[in-house]
């Protein structure tokens, strides 16, 4: 399982020093017990549901995934950029895909990527970097930006977990 190797990445990239982890590794270790806890839940929807959805207008349980790994490489372009592309070609949008595991696969390097970008970032990078979203209106600290793309990420989990109580399947445990 080609996910698995994530987590190598993770256990190689993050020392914490004297067992004192500063805000930037807080913010990555969020990250990373947010996406084990998503990928518990998206791996666990079976593969004959992977296209359910609720009603004819919310997303599928896979397109709901690809949104969230999609989302969070538009917000890494975007953190770069320091704030909305005025242009986004996603490397999601042309492919087709069929399982969690198949958009999971594609999407780890993109999250690698993200992760180093993060790291690279200094404390006070956090309160000082402004990130532009004028088409939403706002401007945010880096801080609070990444905090939020987490959150993104959460929400839609939630939402999973609420697509398959509605579908009569099981939920895993994500409180471990």
């Amino acid at each position: 399982m080609k996910v698995l190797s994530f987590w190598n990445y993770v256990s190689k990239t993050i020392s914490f020093k004297g067992g004192i982890m500063n805000s930037i590794e807080l913010i990555i270790l969020n990250f990373i017990e947010v996406r084990r806890r998503s990928v518990k839940v998206w791996t666990s929807i079976p593969h004959e549901k992977i296209e359910w959805r609720p009603d004819d207008e919310a997303m599928t349980c896979l397109e709901m995934i690809r949104h969230v790994l999609e989302s969070e490489h538009y917000y890494h372009l975007a953190i770069r950029n320091r704030g909305s592309l005025s242009a986004f070609d996603s490397p999601f949008e042309s492919r087709p895909f069929t399982s969690v595991m198949e958009v999971l696969n594609f999407a780890e390097p993109f999250r690698n990527q993200f992760l180093d970008t993060i790291k690279s970032f200094s404390e006070e990078d956090l309160n000082t970097i402004k990130i532009d979203r004028f088409e939403l209106g706002y401007v945010r600290d880096l801080g609070d930006m990444l905090l939020r793309v987490a959150y993104h990420e959460s929400v839609h989990t939630g939402q999973l977990l609420d697509y398959l109580r509605t579908a009569g399947i099981p939920r895993i445990h994500v409180w471990d």
